[in-house]
């Protein structure tokens, strides 16, 4: 089964399906053929999509491991929104919540959160644990894309 993401056209409100692969690139509605950004916010998914996306993806993948109960998870959602707003088309930021997905975190060996992994053509670039600034996300994201 293919993943695909639901986008709503910011015109005419109608709902988009956007697949995996062209998260990141601007398309057109198809109804009112406006177009369509590149996601701009932070994606929670579960183990089939993270894996579809990062199969599929254009651009690097930012992933954020997190947990409600997590104080500094909280903390740092508000910089991983903005950071995610942008790096719109230069990349794909996903949430994982480790509480209810722990076999992504069991995959990567995650001990601490908040975890952040940096993923190019599927391969982890980049791991870092605990509370950062938004231009440091950028900074490693920015790092990514330069290669």
């Amino acid at each position: 089964m293919s993943y695909s993401v639901t986008r709503l056209c910011q015109f005419c409100r109608t709902r988009n399906r956007v697949p995996a692969g062209h998260l990141a690139d601007t398309g057109w509605c198809g109804s009112c053929k406006a177009p369509l950004l590149p996601l701009d916010e932070p994606l929670e998914v579960d183990p089939t999509a993270f894996d579809q996306i990062v199969r599929e993806a254009t651009v690097p993948v930012f992933v954020d491991f997190w947990a409600a109960w997590c104080g500094p998870c909280r903390i740092a959602a508000p910089e991983i929104e903005a950071a995610a707003r942008e790096m719109a088309g230069k990349a794909v930021v996903l949430k994982v919540d480790t509480e209810r997905h722990p076999e992504l975190a069991a995959r990567y060996r995650i001990q601490a959160i908040p975890h952040f992994i940096v993923l190019r053509q599927g391969r982890v670039v980049l791991q870092r644990s605990g509370v950062t600034s938004r231009s440091e996300m950028r900074r490693w994201l920015e790092q990514v894309v330069a290669v």
